[in-house]
């Protein structure tokens, strides 16, 4: 009798191990008998629940330990006071905090409002197909009220159009708000350099000061309207819409974040790329202004100065050119990873739909919200890149005050 030789029986147990894994998890979401699945299905749904999970666990615990380590860094050095050199506020954000707290969280709570009126807006297509549209000829009992199929189809259609006027409404007058909040503070930190200037010693920075009043700061006043009302506003979004996703179905609720362990890796390191060049950027500029400065006292132009400013503008278009690859790359990326989610979705979703586990107003319900899905991931990446824009033109402000002989002028 021959016996079966078994080559690798460490590999078979541990694929053992891990289907024991997948079907318990399978079965904790209320999908029984994984193994009636086919061969295709069952490598996907293998990665969304094991190897996802696991990656973007192992991804966040790696940038929170890189967070730490990088503010006891901050606390250790320069920065271990509330104030920096120049008499700022120790960080961006505390500038921002204690000119805008108000504002701050007047912003914040609009955002929260919206929440629950999102997820409305998310409900209410499903209801009217599964309900409305596809069920049964029925009626239905509203507020007392004895609805026809009909009629309970035009009510939930018109309550669809209030939550999304509603919703509408409240983003604009978010968005009006963050405006103000954003210009309001632009303005007393320009006024607050120039004070500084006026009030030094000599013009020797008369050709810094102007791009840095201009140009460098007003991404700050942009991001001052964001700092705190964007990552509530928009993680609270993306959590709502992840939510609605995981009562539809845990399968595509998983799948939806599948892919979000890359997006988290990889942006990351590409942003570190772009704030190094930012650096040099900001670093090349004022040496442009500062040659255009120095020839604006002189009545003779010297061919030295003119071959600066020349070889000058060709290595600020250089660094431009490479920030603008390295953006276009995340953003591509990005839209990227994204766009191949909702391959899961038509897969997983319409499996399900086959075998009677999951409603079609659901998937299409879940579809929808994942065009939705995307944006508040897209806004938190964008709101990362502007985070680190704004940290390195604060530090060049800082660094120009911090020339300045006198103390700082309050803000006004």
């Amino acid at each position: 009798m021959n016996k079966e030789i078994v080559f690798f029986p460490k590999l078979d147990t541990d694929m053992q191990a891990i289907w024991d894994v997948f079907e318990w998890i399978s079965s904790t979401l209320g999908h029984e008998n994984p193994g009636e699945l086919s061969s295709g299905l069952y490598v996907v749904l293998h990665v969304i629940l094991i190897w996802a999970p696991l990656a973007l666990i192992l991804v966040v615990l790696i940038r929170v330990t890189q967070g730490l380590a990088k503010r006891a860094t901050n606390v250790s050095g320069k920065r271990s006071g509330t104030v920096l050199q120049s008499g700022l506020p120790g960080s961006v954000f505390q500038l921002i905090f204690r000119h805008t707290r108000r504002d701050q969280f007047n912003l914040v709570v609009l955002g929260l409002i919206s929440l629950p009126i999102l997820y409305a807006t998310l409900e209410l297509p499903k209801r009217i197909i599964n309900r409305a549209i596809d069920g049964p000829e029925h009626t239905a009992f509203m507020f007392g009220l004895k609805l026809t199929q009909t009629e309970h189809l035009f009510f939930l259609c018109g309550v669809y159009l209030v939550a999304i006027m509603t919703s509408g409404l409240l983003k604009y007058g978010l968005n009006v708000y963050k405006g103000k909040v954003g210009e309001r503070l632009l303005r007393r930190l320009r006024l607050n350099i120039y004070y500084r200037w006026r009030g030094g010693s000599g013009t020797e920075q008369r050709s810094e000061v102007i791009p840095i009043i201009m140009q460098e700061v007003e991404p700050i006043g942009g991001f001052a309207s964001e700092a705190f009302a964007l990552p509530v506003f928009q993680g609270g979004t993306f959590l709502t819409i992840l939510v609605f996703m995981f009562l539809q179905d845990p399968y595509l609720g998983a799948a939806a974040i599948a892919l979000l362990p890359l997006q988290l890796a990889l942006i990351p390191r590409l942003q570190r790329k772009v704030n190094v060049l930012a650096r040099a950027r900001m670093g090349e500029v004022r040496y442009l202004s500062g040659q255009l400065g120095s020839q604006a006292t002189t009545d003779s132009l010297s061919g030295i100065h003119s071959k600066a400013v020349g070889g000058s503008l060709k290595e600020i278009e250089r660094i431009r050119l490479s920030i603008h690859r390295a953006k276009f790359f995340a953003k591509s990326l990005n839209n990227f990873l994204s766009s191949l989610t909702p391959f899961f979705f038509y897969a997983i979703g319409g499996y399900l739909v086959i075998n009677g586990k999951l409603s079609l107003g659901g998937l299409v319900a879940v579809i929808a919200a994942y065009k939705d899905f995307s944006a508040p991931l897209s806004e938190l990446f964008r709101y990362y890149q502007s985070r680190e824009d704004v940290k390195i033109r604060y530090e060049g402000v800082d660094e120009f005050l911090s020339n300045r002989d006198h103390k700082v002028a309050e803000l006004g």
